[in-house]
């Protein structure tokens, strides 16, 4: 039985789905500490509960999709904490078990006739985020097909089995890790994902390829519900928009970080915030040609209910 994509679902009835925002900000302004390989993943083993309360508060600000606390939960990564893979495994399916509970408990206590019922889209990272080198935002990675098909498949298909509503393949800097991704998602019919690049400029993605052949590479894949950009600085997002949109039908999809910039080899974060927010820029990106719309690194809950105040 073939299942319907739940993105063009929503956008048949609505002109915009807000995507939640930065999961590892919310964390650590909650207290916890994520200087860690695993990153936000290290909360699943201390206090799963942090996670679902993210979720939650994203829901009540208005988000119309939760993002998996899996981007960097992968087998080889819990192995390194001295997890066995079946442990590893249960981890992975308990970020989707989270959001499907925060989005649940929010509809319940809160059911909207005016706005969809939220879907839960599970984290797929790039090979580069389980290096945490920061190779996400370079790519290049020097390493063959087999080996990403063979990092990927397992997570992608516990993801699935745990019932995530479409899959989120995002950060991906490679042209080659974007064509891993896609033929491993022809291996399961039916099951839905975006796919999201991180940039080097407004034409170009991470490793230097042209948006015009990412967009070829998804327009000839049905099961892609959505292309786009997140982890990306503001200033480069409305030209990116604009550039995709020209060469693809699919719904455009984008959720930049707050507007400073991050240095992969110390791993902090530098500059100021912009002083274009989430919500100042949201109209001129729908007009682009964007039709998810959320934010990435150092966003806020705030940024998603002043969003969704300019759009409801």
């Amino acid at each position: 039985m073939k299942k319907n994509n739940p993105i063009d679902a929503i956008l048949q009835e609505h002109s915009l789905i807000i995507v939640d925002g930065a999961m590892a900000t919310e964390l650590e302004t909650q207290g916890c500490n994520l200087d860690d390989p695993l990153w936000s993943a290290s909360v699943l083993l201390e206090n799963p509960q942090m996670i679902y309360q993210v979720h939650l508060n994203y829901f009540r600000s208005g988000a119309d999709c939760a993002i998996t606390a899996s981007y960097q939960a992968t087998v080889e990564g819990f192995a390194k904490r001295g997890l066995q893979e079946e442990e590893a495994l249960e981890l992975i399916k308990k970020t989707v078990v989270l959001a499907k509970s925060a989005r649940d408990d929010f509809w319940q206590e809160d059911p909207q006739s005016d706005k969809p019922k939220p879907l839960v889209a599970a984290s797929v990272g790039p090979y580069g985020a389980f290096l945490a080198d920061g190779s996400e935002y370079v790519g290049n990675y020097g390493v063959s097909d087999k080996i990403l098909r063979d990092f990927h498949r397992q997570r992608m298909a516990v993801l699935i089995e745990a019932g995530a509503d479409i899959l989120a393949f995002e950060t991906i800097p490679s042209l080659q890790e974007a064509k891993v991704l896609i033929s491993l998602l022809q291996e399961f019919p039916g099951t839905y994902a975006w796919l999201s690049f991180s940039l080097k400029d407004e034409c170009s993605i991470s490793e230097g390829t042209l948006l015009q052949e990412c967009a070829k590479l998804v327009n000839e894949c049905e099961q892609i519900a959505a292309v786009g950009f997140n982890c990306a600085p503001l200033d480069y997002v409305t030209g990116a928009i604009s550039n995709l949109k020209s060469y693809t039908d699919k719904p455009i999809i984008v959720y930049p970080n707050s507007g400073e910039t991050y240095d992969p080899e110390t791993k902090t974060w530098h500059g100021q915030e912009s002083c274009h927010t989430l919500e100042s820029k949201s109209k001129e990106w729908y007009e682009a040609g964007a039709r998810l719309i959320g934010g990435c690194c150092r966003t806020s809950p705030k940024d998603i209910e002043a969003v969704a105040g300019k759009w409801r």
